[in-house]
């Protein structure tokens, strides 16, 4: 996902959240993004479980529990960029830090990154 891509997907989930907020008269405050989170993963984890077979699934079918789950995970990876977001979190940069610096040679193309050798020629 290239950084252009994310900062969209972010320019947009935040266009529905203030939509949403101002249509339910919901007041975000720092907090409200953390517990968010909270809740998605919690609904996430339901989800996934009744996927599995370890829930009550109300006779939803498989294709909806599926879908289920896949919405959740969606619920989820907005409201972490809405966190991100609200807390000036620059996720792509940390990504770049804390997880691609394990790709080797590649990460030369990542800002903010470097290489193991390069880092002991420091």
């Amino acid at each position: 996902m290239t950084s252009d891509n994310l900062s969209d997907l972010s320019r947009q989930i935040c266009e529905v959240s203030d939509i949403y907020a101002d249509r339910f008269g919901i007041s975000r405050s720092p907090s409200w993004f953390l517990a968010k989170l909270t809740e998605e993963l919690g609904e996430l984890v339901a989800a996934d479980l009744k996927c599995e077979g370890n829930g009550r699934t109300a006779e939803q079918s498989a294709e909806g529990l599926v879908n289920s789950r896949a919405e959740e995970a969606a619920d989820l990876f907005a409201h972490l960029l809405l966190f991100c977001r609200d807390r000036g979190i620059d996720l792509e940069t940390a990504l770049a830090r804390k997880w691609f610096k394990y790709l080797g040679q590649d990460t030369e193309r990542i800002p903010g990154t470097e290489t193991e050798s390069q880092s002991r020629q420091r």
